[in-house]
């Protein structure tokens, strides 16, 4: 099968690789229909390099249909069209049944001390071949893909994978107050989620971001946005009766522009002004989506057809497989309005 490779920084290639197989009987083959390049895959392009290997398959927002299942699973069959959860876990350990899939004790990747194991996602991960290629095999496939309805734009589902889960769970986490008011830093594809589920949810929501494109796309749904600059905090003060908001969901990326080191919250060094959080008794709450705690909240809105999230107004660009390494370029040095690109294999 064709399938996006890792072949060193800022160097990803289309190459022949063998086709997935059933390796257990919890394990599913799905046919990928839609994969979308996400703002993560950036960190493997740049700083994630050293644990990344020649020629892993990368990706980890993919859907399609389900093409063959090992003996265990019951709950999916060949023909079903499914979305997969970016995270893989096992739905039955301590932490998978108190909501906090992402730190699977099953899938951990104990080595590195991290999380939940990820599709396409560096040795600091697992280093499970991920779905931006024309077959995936899926691990626990008893618990964790998503089916969907056989009908309908890829677009209205395949963000389940990522990015709706991902910014549902920032926008719980803040903790905005009843009508109060929540700044969205950063209007990439999971700022752009936020701000409307932010909305969604009845709060003020004001946007942040450089980038002309980006603002306009959250002014469409009806969201306050501000350029980014030297004085924005001023500007969110004056907004917000000289206070600021009331939360924050900080959603600009680890490669962010002008960041002065090689990466935002990405080593392990402390960035953060501790006692001015302290102080200000701000707090910060963080962590790895959950992708299968939100879905059943999320899933009847984007099977909704009045799309009040507005999924299907967050795709800018599709592209072959074929053309993927053109478009992490693209997407990477934000040209050609590029905010959500979505494969097709």
């Amino acid at each position: 099968m064709k399938a996006l490779t890792w072949q060193g920084k800022r160097t990803v290639s289309v190459e022949d690789v063998p086709d997935p197989k059933i390796i257990e009987p919890t394990d599913a083959i799905i046919r990928v229909t839609s994969t979308a390049i996400c703002g993560s895959d950036l960190h493997l392009y740049e700083v994630l390099g050293p644990f990344m290997d020649k020629g892993d398959v990368i990706g980890h927002e993919p859907m399609g249909i389900v093409e063959e299942v090992g003996s265990a699973v019951t709950n999916l069959k060949p023909g079903d069209r499914v979305v997969v959860p970016f995270t893989v876990s096992c739905g039955h350990c301590f932490m998978c049944e108190r909501g906090f899939q992402s730190q699977c004790e099953t899938t951990q990747v104990k080595e590195y001390d991290k999380g939940a194991t990820l599709f396409g996602y560096s040795r600091l991960y697992g280093s499970l071949p991920g779905g931006q290629a024309e077959y995936l095999r899926v691990p626990h496939a008893d618990y964790g893909p998503i089916k969907v309805p056989s009908v309908g734009e890829d677009e209205r589902y395949l963000f389940l994978s990522d990015v709706l889960p991902t910014a549902w769970q920032g926008v719980k986490y803040a903790g905005v107050p009843d009508g109060g008011t929540l700044a969205v830093l950063g209007l990439g594809p999971i700022g752009q989620m936020a701000t409307r589920i932010g909305a969604h949810f009845g709060y003020r929501v004001i946007g942040v971001d450089p980038v002309a494109e980006r603002r306009a796309m959250a002014a469409r749904h009806g969201i306050e946005v501000i350029e980014d600059g030297e004085d924005v905090v001023e500007k969110l003060q004056e907004l917000c009766d000289g206070r600021g908001s009331d939360s924050i969901v900080d959603a600009v990326g680890m490669e962010a522009h002008g960041s002065p080191v090689g990466g935002v919250y990405g080593g392990m060094k402390d960035p953060m002004p501790m006692m001015t959080l302290f102080d200000k008794q701000i707090q910060m709450r963080m962590g790895q989506c959950n992708v299968r705690n939100w879905t059943d909240d999320i899933l009847p809105l984007v099977d909704d057809p009045s799309d009040p999230l507005g999924v299907l107004d967050l795709k800018t660009h599709t592209a072959p497989l074929d053309d993927a390494p053109a478009m992490y370029e693209k997407f990477q040095k934000k040209e050609d309005g590029c905010i959500k690109v979505v494969l097709k294999p």
